[in-house]
C-alpha cells in the first residue's frame, strides 16, 4: 500500500489479521492509540482533515475495513451466508489488528459502516474499548425497522447493494461513474484526490462485490447478531458520544438518544455530549472540526 500524499507524516501498514486476511492502511502520531474507521463507499482517506489535529495527542491507527481500499476483499460464494462481512467479523479483523500492533486497549472513532463496527465491537469486546464516537448512525436493527417512506427512498441503497449477487455488481459495473455520482454527491465536499480514490472502487468487481456484501451482512447476519445479543442482555459498556448531521436521515426520522440509551448499559451514553452538528451524513469531511472538537474533549 502506498501513502496518499493527503497524509504525509504517516507510514503504512499491511498487517495480517488471520484467515487469509490482510488489513491496510496508515498509522502515526504520538500518545494513547486511537482508532479511526470509516464507512461506505469510501477508504481511509476520510479522516484526512482531521488527523492532523491528532496527531501530537494519540497514536492514530486509521485502516481500510475489509472490502475497502487495499485490505483484503474476500469472495463470498454461499447466496445465503455473509458472514464473511458481517460486523462480528470485521470487529474481529480490527481487534486483530490492534492488537497486532501491540495496543492492548483503544479508543475509536468510527462513520456509517466503520461506526457499525465499533458497536459491535464495543459489545463482543468490552474490555478492548475505553470509550468510542459513533458519527451519523442509529442501530441497525432500529434503522431497518423504521423501513418505510421516507426512509427507504432516502436510504435506497441498503436495500440496492442487498440483493442476491450477481445483480446490484452487474448493474454499478455497467456504469461506475453513475454510481459513484449517485452516492458521493458534490465532489467538493472531500476534495478531489479523495474522490477520486472513493469513486475509483466502484471501478474495482471485488471490491464492489464487497460492499453488497457488507450490506447483505447488514440485513441478515447483523440483524440477527442485533437481536441475538438484545435478547441476551449484550449491551455496550464503554462510554459513548454520538454526533449526526442536521440535514441527515437521522435527525430527520430518529431520535439518536433514545435509540442509543436502548443499547448501552445505563450511564454509559454521554447524552449532554451527543448531539447534531451542522451538515450532512459525511461528517469527517464536512465538520471536521466538530469531529476534533468531540474527540479532543471526550478521549482526554
Amino acid at each position: 500500500m502506498e501513502v496518499s500524499p493527503l497524509y504525509p507524516d504517516f507510514s503504512p501498514f499491511n498487517i495480517s489479521v488471520g484467515n487469509d486476511i490482510t488489513i491496510a492502511g496508515v498509522r502515526s502520531g504520538t500518545g494513547p492509540p486511537l482508532l479511526l474507521l470509516h464507512g461506505f463507499p469510501q477508504t481511509h482517506l476520510i479522516w484526512h482533515r482531521i488527523a492532523p489535529s491528532l496527531l501530537e495527542h494519540f497514536t492514530l491507527i486509521i485502516p481500510d475495513l475489509r472490502g475497502y481500499g487495499s485490505s483484503s476483499k474476500p469472495t463470498s460464494t454461499n447466496p445465503d451466508d455473509h458472514s464473511l462481512y458481517s460486523k462480528s467479523t470485521m470487529a474481529a479483523d480490527m481487534v486483530a489488528l490492534m492488537q497486532e500492533l501491540n495496543h492492548q486497549k483503544f479508543y475509536i472513532c468510527g462513520h456509517d459502516r466503520g461506526a457499525r463496527v465499533t458497536h459491535k465491537m464495543c459489545v463482543d469486546y468490552p474490555e478492548k474499548v475505553i470509550k468510542c464516537i459513533l458519527l451519523d448512525i442509529c442501530p441497525t436493527k432500529a434503522m431497518f425497522l423504521a423501513a418505510r417512506h421516507p426512509f427507504a427512498q432516502l436510504y435506497w441503497h441498503w436495500f440496492f447493494l442487498a440483493q442476491t449477487s450477481p445483480f446490484p455488481e452487474d448493474v454499478i459495473a455497467a456504469s461506475p461513474a453513475a454510481f459513484a455520482r449517485k452516492t458521493l454527491a458534490a465532489q467538493e465536499m472531500y476534495g478531489e484526490a479523495a474522490y477520486r480514490a472513493y469513486a475509483a472502487q466502484f471501478e474495482d468487481r471485488a471490491t464492489v462485490h464487497a460492499m453488497c456484501e457488507d450490506y447483505r451482512a447488514a440485513a441478515k447476519e447483523d440483524m440477527e447478531e442485533q437481536i441475538a445479543d438484545e435478547e441476551a442482555g449484550r449491551k455496550i459498556q464503554c462510554p459513548l458520544r454520538v454526533l449526526w448531521g442536521k440535514e441527515a436521515i437521522v435527525e430527520k426520522l430518529f431520535d439518536a438518544r433514545a435509540e442509543w440509551r436502548k443499547v448501552c448499559v445505563e450511564g454509559a451514553l454521554d447524552e449532554e455530549g451527543s448531539f447534531a452538528v451542522e451538515g450532512g451524513h459525511f461528517i469527517p469531511e464536512e465538520r471536521p472540526g466538530d469531529v476534533v472538537r468531540c474527540v479532543l474533549d471526550f478521549f482526554r
